[in-house]
């Protein structure tokens, strides 16, 4: 070391580089991952594109207010004004990449809020009378005899301009997509979400032009409907050929089977579903880029080895790219069948992209057809960009071409020729559990995000299922789809059934150990936008740029462990969800409850974003008489549930929040010396929740504040 370090000092005295040229090129060989480029290439334009134009889109999405329709005009002719000036800008690169990137987020804002004024539905006045509705059943989602069909309507009774659609509870036992029918049914606006921050009903509704929703009161009757015929008939055939692919299947895996492969998801029972959910193998249900892989990819290899049997064509043309075509029409075939759900149509312009790289002799998987598939989402639906899906599906999505890109590097220095059979089979497991942990990885922080839990033991069980069902379940389940058509699919499905049976073994046994869901908090939506863009610039930045990631994601992290859960709610039916100083510890005891047969969805969906990992909570040992409860919650707040006008008086006096069933006048409100929440402020402000210290309320948070000022909430009244 000391000769090492003279030798050095020498050099550097004689003025020459002590370090030699070949180390110098393996230094920079070292480095080359971290060091900045010098120079902004067209490539990494397309990359950063989608989510300029997504970010544009997602601000309009969740500010608070409804932004005035004058910004659209604005904001394109901004973008056109920044792509005029690209030009002037082409010798300072990275000023030209942020003007590009900026005419991209005022497109995505104007291009979303065009989008969303157009989807106006007609105004139409709701009440508690029933009016009778005609239309024909676009969509059944089925829970035994009952369940909630989606209406295309023809008709409406009291409305002098009908609208698109309208979801209905309703008696599903007798329909089919495609039925004309006509019904008696109690109808309102959507609902709002149930939770600040939470899934908002009436903003999917607008997306989804369904203006009403409601229950039935009598039984759905046959009506002849004009027009609309071969979408009729077409989502008729494909609910016929699902119930068939079930029943060939087998009751009990049989369903699931369905849902595979034509995307029919009503029959697959609760428990399946959960216990999938849980286990972390929730992404079967959903038709994305795995299930396109298989089948398409499937298609593709089986179509190569059939044209490179036939010798004289074989040798006269490149059999890859009949098979390319064949795998794409295909791919299109299932898109189609598959209802065309966004992880889905994503799967789908990535195989497109994929089989036309190899029709016309380019490389097939890369970030810029990930990209491409994100712009083409984004111009036809850019409300997904908020959604869970959107987000899911492109994570996983990054992730894996991060990590092939990185895998074929590496395979490039190996001679995979040397390698026996039993190197290739290891080789190929070894891939899927990759695939697994990389997927997983990207997507489990999303999913607790959204969903506020992740499947502690998903990576074991996809581990452990994810073989059968790729090598299994989804090859025959594909030669039973395509055998259907001649009436042979009965053997194929069962054997697909088989396979899956274990799946569902897999999915049962992972949900049902100890620990198997592990609940979180719900984030603000900085925190969710913190780690959204240090991912992004982690999986899709070069040098620099992907290190910046990293700070990015760590402080989205810390703030969401910084986050506190509210101390108590209140539903927007007056339901009372707290908890109470435990007389043997002294501190707060388990979440109760003031009434277990109002507001249960509401309670449920707050105590999950609370990160109690509950669904539901116990009625709590309150100090009740026949008027209400008093309540002193464990931060010392004394809150009151009136029941009735005549305890009003003596609650003002003994509570610092009474919650009153009805309405208080404005008279009475102001003669009581502390906040009343009754039936009209709880429904201007929606399910609240509340920060308290040293009994004082700190911070109140409502279900309506993010919502009741924008365009799909401002017909709600709420």
């Amino acid at each position: 070391m000391r000769r090492y370090i003279q030798a050095v000092w020498t050099s550097i005295q004689r003025g020459r580089s002590p370090v030699s040229g070949a180390e110098r090129a393996a230094l920079s060989r070292l480095l080359q991952p971290v060091l900045p480029s010098r120079a902004v290439r067209p490539s990494d334009l397309i990359l950063w594109a989608p989510l300029a134009a997504g970010l544009g889109a997602a601000v309009y999405l969740s500010v608070p207010a409804e932004p005035g329709s004058v910004l659209i005009p604005v904001f394109w002719l901004a973008a056109f004004a920044c792509v005029l000036a690209v030009p002037l800008f082409t010798a300072k690169p990275s000023l030209m990449a942020a003007i590009v990137l900026s005419a991209c987020a005022l497109a995505g804002h104007a291009h979303v809020q065009g989008r969303t004024l157009s989807l106006a539905p007609p105004v139409i006045e709701v009440s508690d009378r029933a009016r009778t509705v005609t239309g024909w059943v676009e969509r059944i989602e089925r829970r035994g005899r009952s369940g909630r069909v989606l209406l295309r309507v023809q008709t409406l009774e009291r409305a002098d301009v009908a609208p698109f659609r309208v979801r209905l509870r309703i008696n599903t036992e007798t329909l089919t997509p495609g039925d004309g029918i006509r019904i008696n049914a109690v109808l309102s606006h959507p609902r709002g979400p149930a939770a600040a921050g939470g899934y908002d009903g009436a903003r999917a509704a607008w997306y989804q032009r369904v203006a009403l929703a409601g229950f039935s009161i009598s039984q759905p009757q046959p009506e002849e409907i004009a027009g609309d015929e071969s979408e009729r008939a077409f989502l008729g055939w494909r609910w016929r050929l699902a119930q068939r692919i079930s029943d060939a299947a087998g009751p009990n895996s049989g369903p699931v089977i369905a849902a595979l492969l034509t995307g029919e998801r009503s029959g697959v029972t609760e428990a399946h579903a959960e216990a999938l959910r849980l286990s972390g193998l929730g992404h079967l249900l959903a038709i994305s880029g795995m299930h396109m892989a298989l089948l398409a990819g499937g298609i593709y290899f089986a179509a190569r080895w059939l044209i490179a049997s036939i010798e004289p064509f074989a040798r006269a043309h490149d059999p890859r790219k009949p098979a390319a075509l064949i795998a794409l029409l295909a791919a299109l075939g299932y898109l189609l069948l598959s209802g065309g759900a966004i992880s889905t149509q994503r799967a789908f312009v990535m195989a497109a992209v994929m089989f036309t790289a190899i029709l016309i002799g380019r490389r097939a998987v890369s970030f810029q057809s990930l990209a491409l598939a994100a712009l083409i989402i984004i111009a036809f639906s850019p409300q997904s960009v908020i959604e869970p899906g959107f987000q899911m599906s492109f994570a996983a999505t990054a992730a894996l071409i991060a990590v092939y890109e990185a895998w074929q590097r590496w395979r490039m220095t190996r001679d995979m020729a040397d390698y026996g059979w039993f190197a290739r089979v290891q080789a190929a497991f070894t891939g899927l559990a990759v695939t697994s942990l990389v997927a997983g990885s990207a997507t489990g922080l999303f999913a607790a995000f959204h969903f506020q839990r992740m499947a502690a033991y998903g990576f074991g069980a996809n581990l452990l299922a994810m073989p059968v069902f790729s090598f299994w379940v989804m090859p025959a389940g594909v030669v039973g789809l395509l055998l259907a058509p001649f009436g042979l699919e009965g053997l194929p499905l069962l054997v697909s059934a088989a396979g899956m049976d274990i799946v569902l073994a897999i999915a049962t046994w992972t949900s049902s150990l100890p620990g198997a869901a592990m609940p979180a908090l719900a984030p603000g939506g900085i925190v969710l936008g913190l780690y959204a863009t240090g991912f992004a610039l982690a999986t899709l930045g070069r040098g620099l740029v992907r290190v910046a990631g990293v700070p990015f994601a760590a402080g989205a992290l810390g703030l969401w462990a910084l986050q506190s859960p509210p101390d108590m709610m209140i539903t927007s039916s007056g339901v009372l969800v707290s908890r109470s100083l435990s007389a043997e510890s002294g501190e707060p005891g388990d979440w109760q409850v003031s009434d277990r047969r109002r507001g249960r969805f509401e309670t449920g969906v707050l105590l999950q974003r609370a990160g109690t990992g509950l669904s539901a909570a116990p009625r709590g040992d309150y100090a009740c008489d026949p008027l209400g409860c008093l309540v002193v919650t464990a931060e010392g707040l004394r809150v009151a549930v009136s029941e009735h006008p005549a305890s009003l008086e003596e609650d003002c006096v003994r509570a610092d929040l009474v919650v009153a069933r009805g309405t208080v006048s404005a008279w009475q409100k102001r003669r009581c010396a502390v906040p009343v929440l009754d039936d009209a402020a709880r429904a201007e402000l929606g399910s609240a929740e509340f920060w308290v210290r040293d009994g004082r309320i700190i911070r109140l948070r409502g279900a309506n504040d993010g919502s009741a000022a924008r365009v799909w909430g401002r017909e709600r009244g709420s």
